[in-house]
């Protein structure tokens, strides 16, 4: 049977889902502004505690290994709660984790905290994302993820620009105090302002927590969604933790010249992200998600291979480098809020989450046991395979998000789509 998209007007925004919105992305970019201030300060930190590539690597992924099974054992128990009061609980547990970060001066007190963040910043994620499949319907979810996922421009346009400003005037520890600062504002915010998420409870399944877990696993259609994000995570986490210390030892850029770097970018992440999110929702999914598969897979290959080259030329194949890796992020996570059914949402998010997570942490230990460095200020090489790699794991990415499309255009001409209830609060 030929299967047709779903064409129906798209609903509008009310002003309580314009407040969510901007509660979960303020809440993003701490948390993304946490994980990624890693990268910018991999060279900082690397010289400064005297870390080989293979152990800053490990550092980067603690906090992915530590998110991920924290995101296995919560995700029996994650649609028996309040979702608000979930989020409540670990976005608290992220924040002293984030502060005692900041207050690390050796390798095994960095590895400590950031495994402690980990554990309770992992699973926010996760409870965003349910919290969007419950409030908003399928049709608005494009644009939604546009401006969550802002977070990630907005964290380089603001955050790590101010941290890198911050670290290298008091160090790299001052950073993380700074996010620990920002999140209990958004914290405050959350408490006050954001209504109890609790629908789901209504038609939760009557099954204990390890037996929803298991279920969750052993469905295949929501292990084709696990494998695409897994593979997704993988792709988008090897090159990151060496993206600064690449760009000063290979192409020669400096310290103080990086948070323009990552300033710019950000602004065309900003830029590109509701466009993206807006595009989203009026084009095939996939095929956005294709064309900027393929665009970005030709920037790495081109960027890798990179040696000393002007600054400028370091921002343009940023900003195109940045422009395909956010026109995935959004397609892709809207293609696979669609899969879950009310009842398994937030175990689904957080299964899904987790297996991000622990893509991730794989994929910045493989990268670190790639890349080699002979000296603190010697070029990264080998930094080229870790691109080719890429390449090949975004390929079979595609193959599996093809899966989930046509997985998703079923359950759409079938009459089932569970996840066009409407919201509450509107």
């Amino acid at each position: 049977m030929k299967t047709v998209p779903l064409k129906t007007n798209i609903p509008p925004f009310t002003g309580y889902m314009k407040l969510v919105i901007f509660i979960l992305a303020a809440t993003q970019f701490t948390v993304i502004l946490d994980f990624m201030i890693m990268s910018p300060l991999g060279d900082l930190m690397m010289k400064s505690m005297s870390l080989t590539p293979a152990k800053f690597g490990w550092a980067v992924s603690a906090y992915a290994f530590s998110a991920g099974v924290s995101g296995l054992l919560t995700a029996g128990f994650a649609d028996r709660f309040d979702r608000k009061k979930l989020l409540l609980f670990f976005y608290s547990g992220f924040i002293i984790g984030t502060f005692f970060c900041g207050l690390a001066h050796s390798y095994t007190a960095l590895i400590t905290a950031r495994i402690v963040t980990g554990l309770f910043g992992g699973v926010i994620g996760s409870i965003s994302m349910a919290i969007i499949t419950d409030i908003f319907v399928l049709q608005q979810r494009g644009r939604v993820m546009g401006f969550i996922q802002m977070g990630f421009g907005a964290s380089q346009v603001l955050g790590l620009p101010i941290s890198l400003y911050l670290a290298n005037a008091w160090g790299w520890e001052a950073p993380f105090l700074m996010v620990a600062a920002l999140a209990m504002g958004v914290a405050i915010v959350i408490f006050v302002y954001l209504q109890p998420v609790n629908k789901h409870l209504t038609v939760t399944r009557k099954q204990s927590p390890v037996r929803h877990l298991l279920n969750t696993i052993y469905r295949k259609d929501y292990r084709v969604g696990f494998t695409a994000t897994a593979l997704l995570s993988i792709g988008g986490f090897m090159m990151m933790p060496f993206g600064s210390a690449f760009a000063i030892n290979n192409l020669k850029i400096t310290q103080e010249d990086l948070p323009m770097l990552f300033m710019i970018s950000g602004i065309c992440s900003l830029i590109v992200m509701p466009l993206v999110g807006k595009l989203s929702d009026q084009i095939d999914k996939f095929t956005l998600f294709a064309f900027a598969s393929l665009w970005m897979m030709g920037v790495v290959v081109f960027y890798t291979n990179l040696s000393a080259i002007p600054l400028w030329s370091v921002v343009i194949i940023n900003i195109l480098m940045m422009i395909g890796i956010t026109s995935r992020m959004v397609p892709s996570s809207a293609l696979t809020s669609a899969i879950p059914d009310l009842p398994d949402r937030g175990a689904f998010m957080s299964i899904n989450s987790s297996l991000q997570q622990i893509a991730g942490g794989i994929a910045a230990a493989v990268a670190g046991s790639i890349v080699v460095q002979k000296g603190k200020t010697s070029p990264l090489e080998h930094y080229n395979l870790v691109g080719y790699v890429v390449v090949v794991i975004s390929l079979i990415s595609l193959l599996l998000l093809y899966r989930v499309k046509r997985m998703v255009q079923k359950r759409t001409a079938s009459g089932f789509a569970p996840e066009m209830m409407p919201a509450d609060n509107e």
